[in-house]
């Protein structure tokens, strides 16, 4: 879409909400197409496009009829656009219900839906006004989606195309190419599933998207309908868990203590999966290993895991479970001895990598833009601009736009008239754009699956809010809230509840704790007295974030790692606080961390993000090159074994020469 086509469909937009009979095509050819229409046969396709770019916008189109004589004649076809059947209702919320939705809202922070909600909100704050909250402490869940399969599914599913990828069938173990219409997304166990008919079998499935092999490729030239009122939570309800199964594994003497905390001497569990030979004797001739059982339920989840462990493990049992781990180990080393690419950090932007812009996106924050500006009169134009996620300049070329924008051929009172004096912005006429537009599914999908994702919290469940706010929603969403019930958020509800409602009173009350922490990284087990400054999750896994007394600085804690935990009578005695911002980061990268150069494939480009990247390339594969900050560097060869070909280190050299040898190393085991 041109900068042209978007100030033309702005302009159509008004022409169609400020007639109150509607505009004849000769009328709307002459005042708007002019200079873009050659013919009538132009005309037409242009004037039939926009009508469909407008009802993507939320904006239907209705055609009027003249009665009597020739009514069917299209010259005396009129258009306009009603100016309440668009809109999005005025929804009045508690402090309460807005307390909830917050939340409920800051779930999708790291995924596309991220945006879609915050457009929700924004709508909401035009509508009704946000209320003056505070998010309360240890209640801060998030949603961390299956990377960037999850994103692509999502639009595929609500523009209803179907989509191609490459799949790990679990029952045969080959790699197979499968095209499903998508009809929901969920998780269940842990696991992100895909329900969606598999065109190839003529049946419904379901595909584990741990279990993509490729990156998903959407149909956009075909379409399908799905199932009506399809809820994806109901479908993945009778889906049952797979069966425990046991894992024969040899493990280096002294190492990896967090699996050991699972496992067991090989001989005391051992069932019928796990072959007697493979349980028998000693694990090495040399005594430095010890052969244990570890129950589990997934082998591509737990393969992953034995991946990262490289040279330190090595599977003895079952076969399915060796092979996934050499599957990742051999992607690995294939992808670290692949080319360079070429790439150019000079044009490259800082912080968090930006979602690429278009001119849709930029007519969806105009007609966001405008009732925000009715409803904060005043504000500071960086202030907007922060609000709405762009720079100052990009502000201003929408600004631009919108005073450029009005009644074809009016007067200039008939124009938007807005202004930005010592850089404080102010509307005074808005045209009929001073509400804010219905929900698109996007947009109810993310509050409404986020809402119903905080049930699994017992201190929100309990209460009336999120039942009464959840009700509201769904009222005001309309048919688009009908179809939230194709995505289904995970459980956010914490394993260890004592825990948790220990650092909750200790935040309350200012007190330090001493626990006993087991560090994977490091992979030891180490005390600290820290201070406990605020608590937040991702999915069920909750973190709290603590100024450490013996590393002298913030750091964040998994509630499943802590050992011990106790106040130990002391009153928090560190000045720092957190920053404020939501969520609080996983990592917290310094000015003195080493930076690390890699490359991420299409599939592992969400990495990018959850490691909070200063730089970013794009390359024409659909991959990235980027610059992260990493603390304790020595775990990288871990990240790039337990990722199987999806990211590689670049610099430094030694980084990549030592995650290679921990590979390597991997693989011989095996090969021995």
């Amino acid at each position: 879409m041109s900068a042209q086509r978007t100030e033309r469909l702005l302009n159509l937009l008004i022409a169609l909400l400020n007639s109150k009979y509607g505009l004849r095509r000769s009328e709307l050819r002459e005042k708007i197409y002019h200079a873009g229409a050659a013919s009538d046969a132009a005309f037409g396709r242009m004037f039939e496009r926009d009508k469909n770019d407008l009802r993507e916008f939320g904006f239907d189109v209705e055609t009027v009829m003249d009665h009597g004589w020739n009514s069917e004649d299209p010259a005396t076809t009129r258009y306009r656009i009603g100016k309440e059947s668009n809109r999005l209702p005025d929804v009045e919320l508690t402090p309460d219900e807005w307390t909830v939705l917050l939340l409920a809202s800051q779930l999708w922070e790291q995924a596309a839906l991220g945006a879609a909600a915050t457009n929700a909100m924004r709508k909401l704050q035009a509508s009704g006004g946000l209320a003056d909250v505070e998010l309360p402490a240890g209640v801060q869940p998030r949603i961390k989606p299956a990377g960037q399969a999850f994103e692509d599914l999502v639009a595929a599913m609500h523009a209803q195309h179907p989509v191609r990828f490459r799949y790990l069938a679990g029952s045969t173990g080959r790699e197979e190419e499968r095209v499903v219409e998508p009809w929901g997304l969920g998780s269940r166990f842990g696991q992100w599933y895909l329900v969606g008919y598999d065109r190839a079998r003529a049946a419904r499935r379901y595909f584990r998207l741990s279990r993509f092999t490729s990156a998903v490729t959407v149909l956009e030239k075909e379409a399908f309908t799905p199932p009506a009122a399809f809820n994806v939570r109901a479908e993945l309800a009778g889906l049952p868990e797979l069966p425990l199964a046991s894992a024969v594994l040899d493990v280096r003497k002294g190492r990896l203590l967090g699996l050991r905390k699972r496992s067991a001497p090989a001989a005391v569990v051992a069932g019928e999966a796990v072959a007697p030979e493979a349980v028998a004797g000693s694990a090495a001739s040399d005594g430095g290993w010890d052969r244990l059982a570890v129950p589990y339920r997934d082998a591509e989840l737990l393969g992953e895991e034995l991946a990262s462990y490289g040279p330190n493990v090595r599977v003895v049992a079952p076969a399915e479970l060796a092979t996934a781990v050499q599957r990742r180990l051999a992607s690995a080393a294939a992808f670290a001895a692949a080319p360079v690419p070429s790439f150019d950090f000079a044009d490259a932007g800082s912080g968090k990598r930006p979602r690429k812009r278009t001119s849709e996106d930029q007519l969806k924050r105009m007609l966001q833009l405008v009732p925000f500006l009715v409803h904060n009169q005043g504000l500071h134009i960086q202030d907007v601009a922060d609000r709405f996620g762009v720079t100052r300049k990009e502000l201003e070329n929408d600004l631009l736009i919108l005073i450029c924008s009005g009644l074809p051929q009016g007067y200039p009172d008939e124009l938007l008239d807005i202004q930005w004096e010592d850089g404080h912005v102010f509307i005074s006429q808005s045209l009929e754009l001073n509400r804010p537009v219905r929900f698109t599914v996007d947009e109810a999908c993310a509050l409404l699956t986020g809402l119903e994702t905080l049930n699994g919290l017992p201190e929100l469940a309990e209460g009336s809010a999120l039942e009464s706010v959840t009700l509201k929603l769904m009222a005001a969403a309309g048919e688009e809230g009908l179809r939230a019930g194709a995505l289904s958020g995970p459980e956010v509800g914490p394993a260890n509840s004592a825990n948790l409602g220990l650092i909750r009173s200790a935040i309350e009350s200012g007190s330090q704790l001493h626990l006993v922490y087991l560090s994977a990284q490091k992979d030891s087990l180490s005390e600290r007295d820290v201070d406990p400054l605020r608590l937040y999750s991702m999915d069920n896994t909750w973190y709290f974030e603590a100024y450490c007394h013996s590393a002298a600085g913030l750091r964040n804690f998994r509630l499943d790692r802590i050992e011990e935990l106790t106040l130990n009578g002391k009153p928090v005695s560190s000045p720092l606080r957190p920053d404020g911002g939501f969520p609080a980061k996983l990592f917290t990268p310094n000015d003195d961390d080493t930076l690390v150069t890699v490359q991420l494939t299409g599939r592992g480009t969400g990495l990018a993000d959850d490691y909070y990247a200063e730089r970013t390339v794009a390359l024409p594969d659909g991959g990235l090159v980027a610059e992260i900050r990493f603390g304790n560097p020595s775990w990288l060869p871990m990240f790039v074994a337990q990722h199987g070909g999806t990211v590689r280190i670049l610099e430094p050299a030694a980084l990549a020469d030592a995650s290679r040898e921990w590979i390597d190393a991997a693989m011989a085991r095996y090969a021995s």
